[in-house]
């Protein structure tokens, strides 16, 4: 069977890493990749939103399943695309994607579906969405409403900072259309978690949670990024919570989308909030997440193949996952400057020092005659492994340390909340 993923990232690499395990595998492709894939795979060169050149790639290649990788084709319409021309995608439609591409929209189908959520209002002016803020009891969240690579959402301390995102979003362009709108939500207290389950467009299979460590410092201090590590499995999900989640969010979401009309066939992520009066939605996610997917996948001791060709097919009846006991950390090693302005081509040294039990993602590289250079904001992901969360954690950073790059930049405090 030929598989071709479309993405350039960590969460990319991993999945070809796990399909690459397959004894249904005949070839495997990447478009475009980068140079961890080039290891496992065949990179081709094409990007992720031309789709012309993808259903091109995938005729010649004879691919018989494409799966999607980042939220921007999805929410281009890609997997519609594709599937318009015969071939099989694991991925959602336009119209379902549009869970996670309007943040407004999937507020709409909460409310419908009693999907508990925090309190939210959205904008259109700018004006009046400073009106509102002035109007808060408390500092609320500023979120684009549209897709921002993970930076889009400004948990404000002071009403200031609230004004200021909303300007930044609505003024200045910062998210370019995608903060045309934003949703102005009031802050939640607790602790964030992500549950991902496979959906075959009618029902829902869990994975394991995990936790993402959005901001950029140690202590969760300074602005968010599209995630600098992830680990797997909380100690604070027991299985009464697991179940609660995947009935009343999880299920009740693939439902109610099948319900609009927009059946989901792909990964669907809800990012939570635990509160004292229990789970809220922060967000939905239309494809697995990053760098979720790098703790999560090394602890499937399943092939996977067949469960995304279940769900691309439409059928997950009798589709059974296997998931091992033990802990990942994954710690996320970015360019210096990241989230904000950085350097690429710098190479990047260390690689082959590692221990064997070690994995390493690849996100933003690139194969040049020297070796292997920066391409990106996030470099790297490097995972630990273990039967504890403190036992994934001391592996990994035994070895985040022998990799060297200039102005390279990583927590320390990843999997911490998880002892």
């Amino acid at each position: 069977m030929n598989v071709l993923i479309v993405g350039s990232g960590a969460r990319e690499h991993t999945l070809a890493w796990k399909l690459r395990q397959s004894p249904l595998l005949t070839d495997l492709f990447v478009a475009p990749g980068n140079a961890g894939t080039a290891a496992v795979a065949t990179n081709l060169p094409v990007n992720e939103l031309d789709f012309a050149g993808l259903r091109k790639a995938a005729e010649d290649a004879r691919i018989d399943l494409v799966v999607v990788g980042p939220e921007a084709p999805l929410a281009a319409g890609l997997a519609d695309e594709l599937r318009a021309h015969g071939l099989l995608v694991y991925g959602p439609g336009r119209a379902a994607a549009e869970i996670e591409s309007s943040k407004a929209w999937a507020k709409e189908l909460m409310r419908r579906a009693g999907i508990p959520t925090a309190a939210a209002r959205a904008f259109d002016d700018a004006g009046a969405a400073r009106r509102f803020v002035l109007e808060s009891p408390a500092p609320p969240v500023v979120k684009a409403d549209g897709l921002a690579a993970g930076k889009g959402v400004v948990v404000a301390e002071t009403q200031a900072e609230a004004l200021q995102a909303v300007d930044a979003a609505m003024t200045d362009g910062a998210f370019g259309a995608a903060g045309r709108r934003v949703l102005i939500e009031e802050r939640l207290s607790g602790v964030e978690v992500s549950a991902h389950v496979f959906s075959d467009g009618s029902l829902a299979l869990p994975m394991p949670f995990a936790c993402d460590h959005k901001r950029i410092y140690d202590g969760d201090r300074g602005p968010n990024t599209g995630g600098m590590g992830a680990f797997s499995p909380p100690p604070f999900v027991d299985g009464v919570l697991a179940q609660h989640i995947f009935t009343l969010i999880s299920q009740r979401a693939i439902t109610a989308l099948r319900g609009a009309g927009r059946p989901f066939r792909g990964t669907l992520y809800p990012g939570l909030m635990l509160t004292d009066s229990g789970p809220r939605v922060i967000e939905f996610n239309c494809r697995f997440g990053d760098p979720e997917t790098q703790v999560l996948l090394p602890r499937l001791e399943s092939d996977l193949l067949p469960v995304l060709l279940a769900a691309a097919r439409g059928d997950l009846t009798g589709v059974e996952p296997r998931w091992d006991d033990g802990a990942c950390v994954g710690v996320v090693v970015a360019s210096g400057g990241y989230p904000g302005s950085y350097r690429t081509g710098v190479p990047i040294a260390g690689l082959d020092a590692l221990d064997d039990d070690i994995l390493v993602f690849h996100a933003g590289t690139a194969l040049e005659e020297g070796g292997v250079v920066t391409a990106g904001g996030r470099v790297l992901t490097v995972v630990g492994r273990g039967a504890t969360i403190a036992a994934a954690r001391e592996r990994v950073y035994a070895n985040v340390e022998r990799i060297r790059f200039d102005g390279a930049q990583y927590r320390r405090d990843i999997g911490q909340r998880g002892l």
